[in-house]
């Protein structure tokens, strides 16, 4: 398996991935061609020296996983680095076969590769599995999240 920057190709492939679940069902449009939404989002994206859109290859050069990671420079800390790791989503078909656990040490590693002090993300309390996927990793629910839907 191989992670690698995603190209604007590979956009239809992650939107189809992000969708495959209960909750990406709601929110994702999965239709051809894709709306122009996802193309004017990886514009920006791609251009920002802090985010990274990923997908993760099988053997065969099929995209299995996608995942973004952000980094966020903020004062406290004393001046530190936070990286945030969103939308990480395996093929149903691959899941149970190790590729999240590959996702997550890559973005551990990419971390500390940039001196981010924690690698921070949130899951959806409806995700009871990806949870205890998450704690299973080290991760720890120290924080309550909150959203303002606008």
């Amino acid at each position: 398996m191989k992670i690698r920057r995603a190209t604007e190709n590979d956009l239809f492939k992650i939107v189809e991935i992000l969708a495959d679940d209960e909750l990406g069902k709601k929110r994702e449009v999965l239709k051809t061609p894709l709306p122009t939404t996802y193309f004017e989002a990886f514009k920006v994206i791609n251009l920002d020296k802090n985010q990274e859109l990923l997908v993760v290859e099988d053997g065969n050069l099929e995209i299995i996983g996608t995942f973004q990671l952000t980094f966020i420079q903020y004062i406290n800390y004393n001046g530190g680095l936070r990286a945030q790791i969103e939308a990480v989503q395996v093929r149903e078909d691959k899941r149970g076969l190790g590729v999240g656990k590959l996702i997550f040490e890559w973005a551990i590693n990419k971390s500390k590769e940039k001196n981010a002090h924690l690698l921070q993300l949130t899951s959806d309390k409806k995700r009871p599995k990806a949870i205890k996927f998450y704690e299973n990793l080290g991760f720890i629910a120290s924080h309550e999240g909150m959203k303002l839907h606008l």
